[in-house]
């Protein structure tokens, strides 16, 4: 072998290695230069695959692995690379909270929510806008266009019996008949006790849980149990006692059409039916002190 012939082998290694480090080099610099967070990456996508479809809000923190993509009134999730969109509501089995409806309420309280399935079936068919038409869906439903007249509603034929008072003794005063195993009423616990406010509490059995309304009313410290009971942790039978004061709040609750939860009812009367956010609620216990 010639002295150039040498010369080129021992040179191929340098080659390869100059070769590679300028490859991890321009992959680098690719990597350096994509500090986009998700919701500007799935945004891109989504300007090219639903285009005519105004993008007001995302967030890809929420669930994991979707994006939750707010469309004006409408909302609707993706995957990450904005490739599945997904019609439908997304309940947390671990909070036991229905993500979809609460986010729905913050967005416009006034609004109820309505059937994603009849969005989907909609917008079936195979055309080639189907995705577009399937964003485009309402996931809810107006109230309608004239106002009902505000309801009131007087307590004054309950006794203390069937009430669990609960938190800032000091705090300004609602009433809110409730269901232990419903959702909106869990979340709206959780909002409440935020607020600061002193809860009278009256459970309703609308949903079969009598069963476990009679442990939390017969337990030792009713407030604790209460939030075991929204929580999901199982309660243990105690000792029984009399629970003619829940009997009570359900022959109130059927009386006066009650037949479902919660129900929010502020001192001077006035009933808010349904889950609130936390900006809502506060102002609608501020018209009271006006």
């Amino acid at each position: 072998m010639s002295a150039i012939d040498r010369l080129r082998v021992l040179s191929r290694p340098s080659r390869l290695m100059a070769a590679t480090v300028v490859g991890l080099s321009i992959a680098g610099i690719a990597l350096a230069a994509d500090t986009s967070s998700p919701e500007d990456r799935v945004r891109a996508l989504l300007k090219t695959r639903l285009p005519k479809t105004a993008i007001s809000a995302i967030d890809c923190g929420k669930v994991g692995g979707l994006c939750e993509i707010t469309a004006g009134d409408n909302l609707f999730y993706v995957d990450s690379g904005a490739r599945y969109l997904v019609i439908g509501r997304v309940y947390d089995m671990q909070t036991r909270q229905d993500i979809t409806a609460a986010r729905l309420l913050e967005m416009n309280p006034d609004m109820l929510v309505g059937s994603a399935a009849r969005a989907n079936a909609g917008a079936a068919g195979g055309e080639e806008d189907a995705p577009q038409r399937l964003a485009a869906a309402p996931t809810r439903q107006a109230l309608p266009a004239t106002p009902a007249k505000a309801r009131k509603l007087s307590l004054s034929g309950l006794s203390q019996d069937g009430a669990i008072v609960w938190g800032n003794p000091a705090g300004q005063t609602v009433t809110v008949f409730t269901d232990f195993r419903c959702g909106y009423c869990r979340a709206l616990t959780a909002v409440l006790k935020d607020m600061n406010l002193r809860v009278i509490e009256r459970p309703i059995s609308v949903l079969g849980s009598r069963d476990v309304a009679d442990r939390v009313y017969c337990a030792k410290n009713r407030e604790a149990a209460l939030h075991a009971a929204y929580a999901g942790e199982p309660l243990k039978a105690g000792p029984a006692c009399n629970t003619s004061g829940l009997d009570a709040n359900e022959a109130f609750a059927h009386r006066h059409g009650l037949n479902g939860t919660p129900v929010i009812v502020r001192s001077d009367g006035a009933v808010l039916e349904g889950y609130r956010p936390r900006a809502f609620l506060e102002q609608w216990l501020r018209e009271t002190q006006s």
